[in-house]
């Protein structure tokens, strides 16, 4: 009987506990099921911003819709003769007759002579057959409107060469008259003018302000499908591409928002519904979007808009120097003793130019109005946006020192590239007349009156390249046959021996700088040698 209570007090004790074990775990469980409410809500809320943005996006396309148009064109095929192939072999892509003879348009003929079938009651001197006319697609973006005139900044590759254009409205209005008022190949832009009423024009924005990571929308009418819009953000400022070849002026916005065949010329926008850019191109191996677009920055794009539509071309600025990047050739700039890793050098000076009496071979230009210039691009680009006759202020590192320079822009010319090209000969000579540079890994011969002329260079003194031993140090740095070195480190070069015993005073393991011109440009080399 005394057993009993002691029972009774060891169940109580074991029920309370499992009591308050249970009113624990239970507790704990509501605990964690309000937390991850609270959490729910805050991604509910979160949903909201999500839902602005989109509310954004809507909003960009109403604003910027109306302005965008689709360009359908006509371009003329190409002339058979100017074709890098022979006519003649062409007919064999022409099918072929019952009878196994050649269904060769009547008016296809061999230029060149040749036996190709011709009308024969044609007379002689029929044009030769032409390919069939180009039809492409494009895009473009109302920029302004006045006085029922109507003008689309589009590219170049779109409307250049047009010969007739459709331009759909973005209220489905087909129109026919529009004009093409001018291109510039070298940005890849064209400006098209169009008589029509109830026009929206967009607005410009500043391109300048772009970042990385910025959302950006794209218009256009990729494979014809006319009013597409795309989104996604800036990858890259400033990017060239190699689109527009030598004589280009590129600084591509990179961007992630799908841009297809078709796109091209229309809008690149900010979330102000703003023109920051112009789609042109993309990186692609299938012709298709893989991830990288290109636009041209706005601020570029409304200089080149503005002369073609006021004047129909473009007229650029000019300083007439040969120049190359300090962070492309850090051995040349330290030759100079600058400390720097960005900037310009100059190489050569044209002739004649604005720069002529104003820079000298070996300035490193590192602002220009102010602003830090970091590349060849950025020089490029800077220049080119100013009209003849503007002045500019350079900020340049001469001789270990910063001055400051003032320089009045002339106008460029058509072809910048002819104006310091001429045709090199390679300078033979007799083999006596020719001097061993074994350091360098070359033969050279004092220059001589003949040489200059042949040459056509404009120089009296130095010692020619006439032959470079193969992997040499000379070879490694570029020079070849035709190079004249007028200038090692600060000494100059009027002959070959003149060079051959500034050698020898030379330590080719830390680099010798060298000044070498030819018939294309002058530029500097560093020459090093392990041995």
């Amino acid at each position: 009987m005394k057993t009993w209570p002691k029972r009774f007090l060891s169940l109580t004790l074991a029920a309370s506990a499992f009591g308050f074990g249970y009113l624990g775990y239970t507790h704990t469980q509501n605990r964690s099921f309000a937390l991850a409410e609270e959490k729910r809500e805050e991604v509910r809320a979160g949903l909201a911003h999500a839902e602005d943005l989109a509310t954004a996006f809507r909003s960009v396309g109403k604003v910027v819709e109306p302005s965008v148009v689709n360009i359908n064109v006509r371009k003329k095929g190409p002339d058979i003769r100017s074709l890098p192939i022979d006519p003649e072999d062409l007919r064999k892509f022409f099918p072929k007759g019952p009878d196994g003879e050649d269904l060769v348009p009547k008016n296809f003929r061999n230029p060149k002579g040749g036996n190709a079938p011709a009308d024969p009651d044609s007379p002689d001197d029929e044009t030769p057959f032409e390919m069939p006319d180009q039809i492409g697609t494009g895009s473009g973006v109302i920029m302004e409107y006045s006085d029922g005139k109507g003008y689309i900044l589009t590219n170049n590759h779109v409307a250049g060469a047009a010969e007739e254009m459709i331009i759909t409205l973005s209220d489905g209005r087909e129109i026919r008259n529009g004009k093409l008022l001018g291109t510039d190949p070298k940005t890849d832009l064209a400006v098209v003018q169009i008589d029509a009423d109830r026009l929206s024009p967009a607005k410009w924005g500043n391109s300048d302000d772009l970042q990385k990571g910025d959302w950006i929308m794209a218009f256009g009418s990729p494979f014809g499908y006319v009013g597409s819009m795309t989104h996604g953000i800036v990858s890259a400022l400033n990017r060239q591409a190699g689109i527009l070849g030598m004589g280009g002026y590129e600084a591509f916005i990179q961007v992630d928002a799908p841009i297809n065949p078709g796109n091209s010329g229309g809008p690149l926008v900010n979330l102000h519904g703003e023109v920051v850019g112009i789609n042109t191109a993309i990186a692609s191996h299938s012709g298709g979007f893989q991830g990288i677009g290109f636009a041209i920055p706005s601020n570029q794009a409304k200089f080149i808009y503005t002369a073609l539509k006021d004047k129909g071309k473009v007229t650029r600025g000019w300083l007439g120097v040969g120049i190359r990047d300090v962070a492309k050739f850090p051995q040349i700039a330290k030759s100079f003793d600058y400390d720097g890793h960005t900037g310009v050098i100059v190489d050569q000076i044209i002739k004649g130019t604005p720069a002529t009496g104003k820079l000298q071979p070996g300035d490193i230009i590192t602002a220009v109005n102010g602003k830090d210039v970091e590349s060849v691009q950025e020089l490029r680009n800077a220049i080119a946006a100013m009209p003849p006759g503007a002045e500019v202020k350079m900020k340049l590192f001469r001789g270990g020192n910063t001055e400051n320079v003032i320089i009045k822009l002339g106008e460029q010319p058509d072809n910048v590239l002819a104006m310091r090209a001429n045709p090199r000969d390679n300078p033979a000579a007799p083999k006596d007349t020719t001097t061993s540079a074994d350091a360098l890994g070359v033969k050279v011969q004092t220059l001589t009156p003949e040489i200059a002329k042949r040459n056509n260079l404009d120089l009296k003194s130095g010692a020619v390249v006439m032959r470079v031993t193969r992997n040499s140090p000379a070879a490694r740095a570029g020079l070849v046959p035709g190079d004249v070195i007028t200038q090692i480190g600060k000494k100059q070069v009027e002959t070959a021996d003149d060079l051959i015993a500034a050698l020898e005073k030379e330590d080719l393991k830390k680099g010798v700088r060298l000044y070498v011109t030819n018939g294309d440009a002058s530029r500097f080399v560093v020459v090093t040698s392990e041995k």
